[in-house]
């Protein structure tokens, strides 16, 4: 017999960032359209090449994408909202890049904002958000699934084309009017995908996936039953093509009886995330159902114990017969690096725990010889897998009996402040007088090709420490002059010695490790390299307080100290999974907590401890929702609390929605808030007002994803808009996020016209 291996989606990014090259050179003008397109054709024929190669049967197409896969499918039925100006036709790539990135007059002059941009269910990926009305009219306005398809075609290469499912494309986006169902919009939305898979049929698709990770999510019964009409509608509109509904990211819980009725051939379920679901979906599964059976983990980079893995497949084989299983990842592999032999720079020790994309294939195909062949066709490959999984949890480098004794002994009372918030208030603006409206940033400034140069020259030993320590403080120094110049009132450094705000701790910090390639995308051309946690975390010298000390010696104003928190520093990198989450973040907010005091004992008077990855860190089910805001909540307080009352202690996030979770946001008793407001036009703010939220805010003024430099009157107005939701002695005035990736050219002046809003409505108030 023979057992199909499949992958859901491929890294689109190339084994060493091409597509990031390309589209920056894109946009800077380096490059022109048809130099774009060739480089990308050059990396989706690399890709098909190399999954063929691997053995698999099911290789996706449309997988690719030049920004996002979501907003392919807002192009592909035409949602493009009218305020950039598309009339009709195919939708335009500088038009797609508009919606992506928003747009910069030639004169400077502010132009198009891009559409909100928020997390791909509980992942560390940004989509682009679909603006959705009443009257919103839909046509099939890209063809890019066919076009892919039969550019894979023309290669040899018989692909199974991945769409957006269309309940769940309408979950995902935005409504502009209060009280509109998305999902009303449902029979406008069937005859552009059935078009859509009509035409993949006719080139040649035999087999369509359809991603509806939505059945991961809590549905509504209304939700299922606008599902299951959908799927009846498009199986009578496109009856020549088979659809594979897959789900991922969670089990189907109370989705499954309407997964299973679905009039599809196929169905993927996620065995990695919910592996008890097995029994229930084989017995209720129809008799002609084909299974995708994700049990290699898509999510992380350990190696699975391909005997423990089969020890349950083989059953589950039996049972459904050859023909009706698909082994695949558990979801896309779009969230995890492309290849571990690129890898030069990891031990051999824990190289040999990981797997990254390829080796993840390679995982599947072993699995698939197991079954088709016995396990002694592979036996070579199982005997290696066993004594990795071993090895790995034998190895003394895991286990530190110091930092599992300081976890035992924390108490209750190590994660609370001294005094309730409106004592710490009255102590700190004793400590430290601020105007209305104080501005600060949240904490990078731009990382110039100098700036980066210098870094690699650093390490490649080019440059000796002292002259790299010189640089350093010669950027420090300017940007701090440069804050005082402008007239803002709480400075930063810069963080011109940091290449990232999780790798740059992760690097002092022991328990973790670091790739040389291991690089994941988070949106657009932006990729990060998440490290590695393999064993237990502590911190073994002070990060931060050097550069921190340097900074506030240079000036009279406050200087904040920048952290990242222990719950980002948890979501944003691969996380070991032989302890539990919250285990490992209480081990990280311990070595936080570390770096707090010491950045206070050096006269850091505010510390600011970034959370962006708080509410990433959500469950998609609600009923999972409690025990970890308890234990994120717990870790942050453990990590800002062993602290005196007139020490300020901020936090940032981004990017995330607040309503469902704001009393948790409450509990973590921050001194101060910034978050991003700046694309909702302060819409994010409404969770704060019915919650009364008692602490300071920071409603992001300035989108730093985007090119555009906002002028004052456009921040001062958001402000106004922040003043009717908030008390006025509550408001700071901040970017959205951290100006890494950001020019120097749109950062200066953007950042001047925000003090300048800022005094603007200093000026209204004192009216």
């Amino acid at each position: 017999m023979t057992i199909r291996i499949s992958t859901l989606g491929f890294p689109r990014i190339g084994p060493r960032r091409e597509l990031k090259a390309a589209l920056e050179k894109y946009w800077s003008g380096r490059i022109g359209l048809p130099k774009l397109q060739e480089q990308a054709e050059g990396l989706r024929t690399a890709t098909w090449v190399r999954q063929h190669s691997l053995g698999v049967a099911h290789i996706p197409s449309n997988d690719f994408s030049f920004y996002d896969h979501v907003l392919d499918t807002t192009a592909m039925v035409g949602a493009v909202p009218a305020v950039y100006g598309w009339t009709g036709g195919a939708v335009p790539l500088d038009t797609y890049f508009a919606m992506a990135r928003g747009t910069q007059s030639s004169g400077g002059a502010s132009s198009l904002p891009a559409l909100e941009m928020t997390k791909w269910f509980d992942t560390n990926y940004h989509y682009m958000v679909p603006e959705l009305h009443s009257g919103q009219r839909f046509t099939l306005a890209s063809t890019k699934p066919l076009d892919e398809f039969l550019e894979a075609k023309s290669l040899g290469f018989h692909t199974r084309p991945v769409l957006v499912g269309p309940v769940t494309w309408l979950l995902l986006g935005k409504v502009t009017e209060s009280g509109f169902d998305p999902l009303s919009l449902m029979q406008r939305l069937l005859p552009v995908y059935a078009e859509m898979l009509n035409r993949l049929s006719a080139a040649g698709a035999d087999w369509v996936q359809m991603d509806e990770p939505c059945l991961a999510l809590d549905m509504t019964d209304r939700a299922r039953e606008v599902m299951t009409a959908a799927y009846k509608a498009l199986a009578v509109a496109a009856p020549d093509v088979k659809l594979l509904v897959a789900s991922y990211f969670g089990g189907l819980g109370g989705n499954l009886e309407t997964a299973l009725a679905l009039p599809a051939a196929g169905l993927h379920i996620d065995l990695v995330r919910a592996p008890g679901q097995l029994d229930a979906v084989m017995a209720r599964a129809p008799s002609d159902l084909v299974l995708s059976l994700g049990v290699i983990d898509g999510r992380n980079i350990w190696r699975a114990d391909l005997r423990a893995v089969l020890d349950r497949l083989e059953p589950a084989v039996e049972r459904l017969g050859a023909e009706r299983v698909i082994l695949a990842p558990s979801c896309s592999l779009l969230h995890v690096p492309i290849d571990l032999e690129l890898e030069s720079g990891l031990d051999d020790e824990l190289k040999r725990w990981l797997a990254f994309a390829v080796q993840k294939i390679g995982e599947l195909d072993t699995l698939g010889r197991a079954l088709a062949d016995g396990r002694s066709a592979v036996q070579a490959a199982l005997d290696d897998s066993a004594a990795a999984a071993e090895a790995r949890r034998r190895s003394p480098r895991i286990h530190d009996a110091a930092v599992q004794a300081r976890l035992a002994a924390v108490t209750p009372a190590m994660a609370k402040r001294g005094s309730p918030f409106p004592a710490r208030r009255q102590s700190q603006r004793t400590q430290r007088p601020l105007p209305a409206f104080p501005t600060t940033t949240i904490g990078s400034f731009p990382q110039t090709e100098t700036v980066r140069k210098a870094r690699a020259a650093h390490k490649k030993g080019a440059m000796d420490d002292a002259a790299y320590d010189g640089f350093l403080k010669q950027e420090t120094a300017a940007a701090v002059r440069w804050q005082e110049e402008i007239g803002i009132d709480v400075l930063v450094h810069g963080e011109f010695e940091r290449n990232d705000m999780v790798q740059y701790f992760g690097e002092q910090l022991a328990g973790y490790a670091f790739t040389t390639h291991g690089w994941v995308q988070s949106y657009g051309s932006r990729c990060v390299r998440p490290p590695v946690i393999y064993g237990d975390v502590s911190r073994p010298h002070p990060m931060t307080v050097y550069w921190s000390r340097y900074a506030q010696s240079l000036t009279e104003r406050p200087v904040k100290g920048m952290l990242t928190g222990p719950v980002t520093m948890l979501q944003w990198s691969f996380v070991r999974d032989d302890l539990p989450r919250s285990a490992v973040c209480r081990q990280i907010a311990l070595a936080i907590r570390d770096e707090v005091a010491d950045l206070e004992k050096a006269g850091i008077g505010i510390v600011q401890i970034d959370e962006p990855a708080f509410r990433e860190g959500l469950p998609l089910r609600r009923s999972e929702w409690q025990e970890y805001l308890d234990w994120a909540v717990e870790c942050f307080r453990l990590a800002s609390s062993g602290v005196a009352d007139t020490t300020q202690i901020h936090t940032h996030m981004c990017y995330s929605e607040f309503n469902d979770i704001i009393d948790s946001i409450g509990a973590l008793d921050a001194d101060v808030i910034s978050i991003e407001t700046a694309r909702s036009k302060m819409e994010l703010l409404d969770a704060f007002i019915g919650y009364r939220y008692p602490n300071e805010i920071g409603p992001g003024v300035y989108d730093i994803h985007a090119p555009r430099r906002p002028d004052v009157d456009e921040m001062a107005a958001l402000l106004r808009k922040a003043k009717e939701r908030l008390a006025p002695d509550q408001i700071w005035v901040n970017p959205d996020c951290g100006l890494k990736t950001r020019r120097w050219d749109e950062v200066r002046p953007a950042l001047a016209n925000m003090v300048q809003a800022a005094k603007a409505l200093r000026g209204e108030s004192s009216r």
